[in-house]
């Protein structure tokens, strides 16, 4: 692969990170936050290979007393040539301007951000992981208001943090609205989970939330729905990483599509 080559397949690289990063598909990999840094990246690798390509179909001084290499060094006509006509430098030159066949590999993470829409994490990650409310986190402070409305839209995250760690108390007897998506719980029962970045989907971890009550019964894993409740000190405890899970007093529910950003 020789530079040429190589601006090329940056080109590539940045215009699918570009593409990405102008669509909804980069939030099946990163926080939503992180979209302008993506975009700048993608600019970057662009323009830096468009000015390799134009450095390198830049025309060049051809003289009969030397030449020129790029860095403006002049090859004297005494330079050593090999049997074929090419001076030593022009055999070093060559060598140094072209890269391991295996270089080409770089396309194949492009054409997967052109051509596969990965699914989002959803019930198999969350049976894997714990809870993400451990009882090592520090939760004691003093949680706002909760929205206006009658029900209050909250996120699983939220809801979860004010029954374990505040009891309940900044919910009181208000009816909140949550929405996520199915997953097996530790009895078996259905339960209601939401996957958390920190960063990117390498590091998202569930947050799970016991359903009672008028709880949806039938629905196959990673069903979105929508619940609306009330507080519950019903807690349980998670297999996995033995922490509390607690539990919303489900009044109704129904099914909806996957949000366009399925991460908290």
């Amino acid at each position: 692969m020789n530079r040429m080559a190589q601006a090329c397949v940056m080109i590539f690289f940045g215009a699918a990170v570009l593409h990405a990063s102008v669509t909804d598909l980069y939030l099946r990999y990163v926080k939503e936050g992180l979209r302008p840094f993506l975009i700048a990246a993608s600019l970057l690798l662009i323009v830096a290979a468009v000015m390799t390509l134009w450095y390198d179909l830049l025309p060049h001084a051809d003289g009969s007393e030397g030449q020129s290499d790029p860095a403006g060094r002049t090859r004297p006509e005494s330079a050593e040539r090999s049997p074929s006509g090419s001076t030593t430098e022009d055999l070093h030159d060559e060598h140094t301007h072209h890269e391991p066949r295996v270089a080409w590999l770089l396309l194949l993470p492009a054409l997967g951000l052109l051509l596969v829409t990965p699914p989002a994490l959803g019930s198999y990650a969350a049976g894997q992981a714990g809870t993400a409310l451990t009882a090592q986190q520090d939760y004691d402070y003093d949680y706002p208001p909760l929205p206006a409305g009658d029900p209050a839209t909250i996120n699983v995250f939220d809801y979860a943090a004010r029954a374990l760690f505040d009891k309940g108390q900044s919910i009181g007897n208000r009816r909140v609205q949550l929405t996520g998506f199915i997953t097996p719980g530790p009895d078996g029962q259905p339960i209601l989970a939401r996957m958390i970045l920190s960063c990117c989907a390498a590091d998202g971890r569930p947050v799970k939330l016991g359903m009672a009550g008028n709880a949806p019964t039938g629905l196959a894993d990673d069903t979105w729905i929508q619940v609306t409740g009330r507080y519950t000190d019903r807690v349980t405890r998670d297999p996995i990483n033995d922490e509390e899970i607690p539990y919303i007093e489900v009044e109704t529910w129904r099914r909806v599509i996957a949000p366009k950003d399925p991460y908290e």
